[in-house]
């Protein structure tokens, strides 16, 4: 008897093993939670040999297609990683969930690294009725270095220079709908040119992504500025940043702002009281609120 019941657990063991590495779409892996379907790894690229991938999270209960949010991680553009993924919590609600990968700046100067955000975006789209989600309007999200990525594919649409050729795909759009970008840097040409003596030192963030000097590299700064590429045609934007955070954090979120107000275009900042850089705030039921609210506007397109 006892024997039988060793037996029978390895089964059942060889069973789990085999359904949590059952093979998803475009190379990736699926794995379940009592809520979600994860297609972990499904690869959207391949640059110089090396893969380029992203996790999907979809509601296992969805009355129909989920429509989609795209996030990008925060690491300075030089680390962090895709399995951070700070809008998980949106699946929940119903929303599928992209959590994208990049080259980071070691590997991907600017505008490379932007190259890859738009790849992943047409690719989304291109595969959007093969994946089971809707894309015909996509919320892209990032926090910090992720944040400036997302709010920068909000502003740079249609910029033949900054849209690469990374996956293919060009017959579909990189635009996107509505951004999100949590404590994100979004004007780099005012840090370029008001702390220099910071940001032209080589172990900078903003030295790494550019490939040298900001003080030298003045109209590339200005290309990577969320700012710079504002026109009238932009979707709206949301910026969280907390009271607790850096003070040029807050400032960021002001620039912004005020260029989107000039524009006459829809823009929310919200300093969080209490809030650092990230934590729990950033998902309370203030925040969660917010950027729900915004999602059924701008997505599913209601009042």
């Amino acid at each position: 008897m006892m024997v039988f019941r060793l037996c029978l657990l390895v089964c059942m063991l060889q069973s789990c093993l085999v359904e949590a590495l059952e093979k998803g779409p475009q190379g990736s892996i699926v794995e379940q939670t009592s809520l979600e379907i994860i297609y972990r790894g499904v690869v959207f690229a391949e640059e110089d040999d090396l893969p380029l991938s992203l996790d999907l999270y979809f509601p296992k209960k969805s009355e129909g297609r989920p429509h989609l949010v795209v996030f990008f991680h925060g690491g300075s553009w030089r680390s962090g990683s895709k399995e951070s993924c700070q809008v998980r919590w949106l699946v929940r609600h119903g929303y599928a969930v992209a959590s994208v990968g990049y080259r980071k700046s070691h590997a991907a100067k600017f505008p490379v690294i932007l190259h890859d955000c738009k790849g992943a975006i047409r690719f989304l789209r291109a595969h959007a009725d093969a994946l089971g989600f809707r894309a015909e309007r996509i919320a892209v999200a990032g926090a910090s270095a992720g944040g400036h990525l997302a709010l920068l594919l909000a502003t740079s649409g249609g910029v033949a220079e900054l849209e690469g050729r990374v996956g293919g795909n060009a017959d579909y759009s990189s635009r996107v709908q509505v951004a999100i970008g949590m404590y994100s840097p979004t004007d780099l040409y005012h840090d370029a040119i008001s702390a220099s003596e910071r940001w032209d030192k080589p172990a900078s963030p903003l030295y790494q992504l550019l490939g040298g000097k900001p003080s030298e590299n003045i109209e590339l700064v200005r290309k990577a500025s969320v700012t710079n590429h504002i026109t009238v045609d932009d979707p709206p934007v949301l910026f969280l940043v907390g009271a607790s955070d850096q003070n040029e954090r807050i400032e960021h979120g002001r620039r912004l702002k005020a260029a989107y107000d000039k524009a006459g275009l829809k823009a929310v900042l919200e300093v969080i009281p209490g809030a650092g850089h990230g934590g729990p705030e950033f998902r309370d039921e203030q925040r969660a609120s917010l950027i729900l609210g915004l999602l059924e506007q701008e997505l599913r397109r209601r009042p």
